[in-house]
């Protein structure tokens, strides 16, 4: 038998991914049409008063940029949803974090054991 905080977490669920997928197609579908129609082409590029105001990064810096907090406030959500109270609460940041830390790490020590082999 689910309890509320379980019945909770499904409807936010649901409600999550229904207004995500509203955005998807308002992002998608109804911005470019209304640039079709005022412009008459179909371009990919960004208007000028978007991209002077917006920094210079790559496609995959602005898409973890967006896609980290969507996935942790997603995975979040889905934790609510479980049965167990004590596994409430996954996190897609400090995974990120400790992984970097972690490489970060070991690249460290393998210079460093690459170093003493040099020398002895």
């Amino acid at each position: 038998m689910m309890n509320f905080r379980q019945r909770i977490g499904w409807v936010g669920v649901a409600l999550y991914l229904l207004v995500s997928i509203m955005a998807a197609y308002y992002i998608f579908e109804v911005i470019s049409l209304e640039r079709v129609q005022k412009d008459g082409i179909d371009s990919l590029a960004l208007p000028p008063a978007v991209s002077t105001h917006l920094p210079l990064l790559p496609v995959w810096m602005w898409a973890s940029l967006f896609l980290v907090p969507y996935l942790q406030l997603f995975l979040f959500l889905f934790s609510c949803t479980r049965a167990d109270p004590h596994t409430v609460g996954y996190c897609i940041l400090p995974v990120c974090i400790v992984l970097l830390c972690s490489r970060h790490h070991a690249a460290k020590s393998a210079s460093g054991r690459a170093g003493l082999l040099i020398h002895t």
